[in-house]
């Protein structure tokens, strides 16, 4: 439940995306919300079978995944996370609410998802996993390329 709830929190937020450069913005909020759900499941299911509800089990794990990769031993990651969840989850309701917004703070809040997912699927996953965010990000930057420069 862990692993495929973040897989298919990861291949909506693709789809949101390739969605919204497209140029269809229902679709994109409907799979926006569906992907904030699955990640939603996803920590649950993470923090009960895992870290059995304990931020300190949580801090102690994502500081041994960092020190594993990168050689410092440093759980403040964990603290992104967080930080991550609250971006999507006010993200979803300023969608639903259907209010408009500067383009910065848009620009801002996908740079930052678009960071973490970046982590989460291409730093910290492996094999087939990794190779997929990989080929996700090469593709919504040729989608981002074609679509921007229909607009000129």
């Amino acid at each position: 439940m862990t692993v495929w709830s973040v897989r298919i929190a990861f291949l909506l937020y693709v789809l949101a995306l390739a969605a919204w450069l497209t140029r269809r913005p229902v679709a994109a909020r409907y799979a926006w919300t569906a992907g904030f759900c699955f990640y939603v499941v996803h920590v649950a299911a993470a923090f009960s079978a895992f870290y059995h509800w304990s931020h300190v089990a949580a801090y102690r794990e994502t500081a041994r995944q960092t020190s594993d990769l990168f050689g410092i031993h440093w759980g403040g990651g964990l603290y992104f996370n967080y930080l991550f969840t609250a971006v999507w989850a006010g993200d979803v309701v300023w969608l639903w609410m259907n209010r408009p917004r500067a383009k910065w703070i848009t620009a801002t809040v996908q740079a930052f998802m678009a960071f973490m997912f970046f982590n989460g699927v291409v730093v910290f996953a492996s094999r087939w996993i990794r190779w997929s965010g990989v080929a996700a990000v090469i593709a919504l930057g040729l989608l981002w390329r074609f679509y921007s420069t229909q607009r000129r």
